[in-house]
C-alpha cells in the first residue's frame, strides 16, 4: 500500500483545486476547436484542409502577446505569496496595455492574409479559405488577449473556478453558433469557414466579458483593480522582460508546428486532411496539459513569492502524477478506438471509400501521438514550473535551439528530399521527446531556486 504523508496530500489537494478548473477550461477551449473542425470537416474537405493552417497561423500571430498577457498570473502569484495584494491590480493593468498593443499589431496583420497564404503553396481554393479564417481571427484577437490578462488575475490567486465557468459559457455559446453560422441553420446565413471564425470571436467576447465583470466584483479595494490603472513603465517593462520570453516560447512552439503543417500540406490534400484531423484529436490531450502547466506555474509562483522553494519539487511530482493519469486514459482511446474518433470527421459529401485512406493514415498518426504524449506531459509540467519561478530566458532559448536543430531544419530537409508523411511526424515526435529531456535537466539543476520576477523591496 502506497503511503502519502499529510503534507503531500495537502499539495495534491491544492494542485487539484487550482489545476482541475484550468484543465476543464482548456478542455472547453478544446471542445470549441474540436467541434469547429468537426463541423467544417462535414461541411467540406477544403474547409477542414484550410482550417488548421489558418488557425495555427492566427495563433502564431497571437502567441507572443498572449503568452505575455497570460504571464500576469505569475506576477499575481508571487505578489500574493509575498503578502502584497495592493500590487495585484497594478500588474493586471500592465497586461491590458500589452493586449492593446497586440490588438493593433494583429489588426494590421489581418490585411496581409492573402500574401501570407500565397507562400504556403496550397491550392488556390484552399488559400482563399485560409485567408478568410485568418483575417477573422486576427481582427478579433484583441478581445482574446484582454481575456488572457483577466484570466491571469484569477489564475495567479489560485481562484481558477471563475476561469472555468467563463470558458464553459463560451463553449456553450460557440457550439450551436458554430453549427448555425457554418451551415446556415434557421435565421442564420450559410457563412462556411467565415462563420466558424465569427463564432469563435463572439465566444471570446463572452468569456472576456464574464471575466471582467467577475474581476470588478472581487475585493476591488484590496487589489486596487480600479484605482491603480495607469501605465507604469517600470512594471510594464518588467512584465515584458519575463513575459515576452514566455510568449516567445509559445511562439516558437507554434512556429515549429506551422512549418510542420505547411510541409505536410505540400504532400496533398488527403495527407493534410489526415494530419489536421489527427492534430485536432491530439488537442483533446494537449490542451488540458496546458491547464496542468498553468496550475503548476501558479503554485510554484506562490511558493517562490513566499520564500519556500523546497515546496516546488513536491508540486512538480504531484502535477506529473495527475498528468500521467489523464494521459493514460487518452492513450487508451487513441490506441483502442481510433476509427470511431476519426470517422467523426468524414465530410458529408465525400465517398466513404475515399475517406478510408484518410482513416488509414490517421490511425498510424494517432499511434505516433501516443508515442510522444507522456514526454509532452513532462515538458509541460517542468517548463510550467520554470516559468512560475521566472526562468523564462532559458525556456525561450532552449526552445529556440531545439526548434531550429530538431524540428524546422529536419522538416525543411525532408521536404527538399521528398520524404513522406510519416517522416515528418517522426520529426515532430523526436522534437517533443528532446524538449522534455532538456526541460527536466534544467529543472534538476535547480537554478530556478534563486529567481523571482517581482521586486523584493516594499511596494511603490
Amino acid at each position: 500500500m502506497i503511503h502519502i504523508s499529510p503534507a503531500t496530500a495537502i499539495i495534491y489537494r491544492r494542485i487539484f483545486k487550482v489545476s482541475m478548473p484550468l484543465v476543464v477550461s482548456l478542455g472547453a477551449t478544446t471542445v470549441m476547436e474540436f467541434t469547429d473542425r468537426l463541423f467544417l470537416a462535414r461541411y467540406s474537405l477544403d474547409a477542414i484542409a484550410a482550417a488548421l493552417p489558418a488557425g495555427i497561423m492566427a495563433l502564431l500571430a497571437m502567441t507572443i502577446f498572449l503568452g505575455t498577457t497570460s504571464y500576469v498570473s505569475v506576477f499575481v502569484a508571487q505578489y500574493t505569496g509575498q503578502g502584497r495584494p495592493e500590487m495585484v491590480g497594478r500588474a493586471v493593468w500592465q497586461g491590458i496595455y500589452v493586449a492593446l498593443l497586440g490588438a493593433a499589431v494583429l489588426g494590421g496583420m489581418a490585411f496581409l492574409a492573402d500574401g501570407i497564404f500565397a507562400l504556403g503553396g496550397h491550392s488556390r481554393e484552399i488559400q482563399v479559405l485560409e485567408s478568410i479564417y485568418f483575417r477573422t481571427l486576427c481582427l478579433g484577437a484583441g478581445i482574446h488577449l484582454a481575456g488572457g490578462a483577466f484570466a491571469g488575475f484569477f489564475t495567479g490567486l489560485g481562484r481558477t473556478r471563475v476561469v472555468m465557468l467563463a470558458n464553459l459559457a463560451g463553449m456553450l455559446l460557440n457550439i450551436p453558433l458554430d453549427y448555425c453560422l457554418i451551415n446556415g441553420i434557421g435565421p442564420f446565413p450559410e457563412l462556411g469557414i467565415f462563420g466558424a471564425g465569427l463564432a469563435t470571436v463572439m465566444s471570446w467576447g463572452l468569456i472576456t466579458a464574464i471575466l471582467w465583470m467577475a474581476m470588478r466584483r472581487r475585493e476591488n479595494a484590496r487589489f486596487r483593480l480600479t484605482t491603480d490603472r495607469r501605465l507604469r513603465l517600470d512594471l510594464w517593462l518588467r512584465l515584458m522582460r519575463y513575459g515576452l520570453p514566455s510568449g516567445m516560447e509559445f511562439f516558437l512552439d507554434i512556429f515549429a508546428f506551422t512549418v510542420f503543417i505547411f510541409v505536410v500540406g505540400r504532400l496533398g490534400t488527403m495527407e493534410l486532411a489526415a494530419t489536421n484531423i489527427a492534430l485536432n484529436i491530439n488537442a483533446l490531450a494537449f490542451m488540458p496539459l496546458v491547464g496542468f502547466a498553468m496550475g503548476t506555474s501558479t503554485l510554484v509562483g506562490q511558493a517562490m513569492g513566499a520564500g519556500k522553494p523546497d515546496d516546488v519539487p513536491v508540486v512538480v511530482r504531484a502535477s506529473l502524477v495527475l498528468t500521467f493519469a489523464y494521459l493514460a486514459v487518452m492513450s487508451a482511446v487513441f490506441l483502442f478506438a481510433p476509427e470511431a474518433v476519426l470517422q467523426l470527421f468524414q465530410p458529408r459529401d465525400m465517398d466513404p471509400a475515399a475517406f478510408a485512406s484518410v482513416v488509414d493514415m490517421g490511425r498510424i498518426l494517432l499511434m505516433i501521438v501516443v508515442a510522444y504524449l507522456f514526454f509532452d506531459g513532462v515538458s509541460f509540467i517542468v517548463y510550467g514550473a520554470l516559468k512560475g519561478a521566472g526562468d523564462t530566458v532559458f525556456v525561450m532559448t532552449s526552445r529556440l535551439a531545439l526548434v531550429i536543430m530538431v524540428m524546422v531544419g529536419p522538416l525543411l530537409a525532408g521536404a527538399r528530399l521528398g520524404f513522406g508523411l510519416y517522416y515528418f511526424w517522426a520529426v515532430s515526435c523526436t522534437f517533443l521527446v528532446m524538449l522534455s529531456l532538456v526541460g527536466w535537466w534544467r529543472f534538476r539543476q535547480g537554478k530556478w531556486r534563486h529567481m523571482l520576477v517581482v521586486e523584493k523591496g516594499p511596494p511603490a
